[in-house]
């Protein structure tokens, strides 16, 4: 089984954009499914399920979705092979610009859209700079010289990525993200295989379920601003 997995930062179009290129996908003949990770709550999987699309949801509540995905993501591949699927592709909002669900090996695609600002690809961490492949999306809302120039922003972050305008409402440049995503590496497990990038430190009184403020209740990995400069 083929499997890519997809980031973002929320309501850049995500699954408007692969719905469109899955569509391509399974016109030639190949099984996808997706696995839609999110913090409170989603309802794209019921957009996915409209479309006849295998799909499940997994929401990590108080937890990181990072950490969360981490520690689901081998089930996640086990059930698309058990489903006979041929394309599995993971969905998940990079919700602190911080995130890095991508594994060695596997096909990481970064959405980001062209209203967000010609700084914001400098504001995002592993999430677009260890990406292969970087889609831009509202790009027909802005100029041809606000494109280039968001495109050279994202260049400056990530050289080495792949970047492509895709349209998730006509369509546009999906065929192309198709063609991408079903030539993406097959995977039987991805278990004993590294993440491009270490997760958000984390585990401090705060995350395990502290509520008051001050430094007598501030225990484990904190850290404080520089207010001396």
């Amino acid at each position: 089984m083929r499997f890519v997995t997809v980031s973002g930062p929320p309501s850049t179009g995500k699954t408007s954009v692969l719905l469109k290129a899955i569509a391509h996908v399974t016109e030639r003949g190949l099984k996808v499914g997706v696995v839609k990770f999110d913090c409170l709550a989603t309802s794209d999987d019921e957009v996915y399920e409209r479309h006849g699309i295998p799909v499940k949801k997994g929401l990590s509540g108080a937890l990181c979705p990072d950490h969360f995905f981490v520690s689901n993501v081998e089930e996640v591949v086990q059930w698309g092979i058990a489903s006979g699927l041929d394309l599995l592709v993971s969905e998940s909002a990079g919700l602190c610009n911080r995130c890095s669900p991508y594994v060695k090996e596997v096909l990481a695609v970064c959405v980001i859209d062209n209203l967000s600002g010609v700084g914001t690809p400098r504001k995002i961490g592993p999430m677009l700079k260890s990406a292969d492949l970087v889609v831009v999306t509202k790009g027909d809302i802005v100029s041809q010289a606000e494109r280039e120039v968001f495109v050279r922003a994202v260049a400056s972050v990530n050289p080495k990525a792949m970047v492509m305008h895709v349209n998730g409402i006509t369509g546009q440049g999906s065929f192309e993200l198709a063609t991408l995503l079903s030539e993406a590496a097959e995977v039987e497990t991805v278990k004993g295989r590294r993440l491009r990038f270490s997760m958000p430190a984390a585990l401090c009184s705060y995350c395990l379920g502290e509520t008051r403020i001050g430094e007598a209740f501030q225990k484990g990995n904190v850290r404080k601003i520089n207010l001396e400069e």
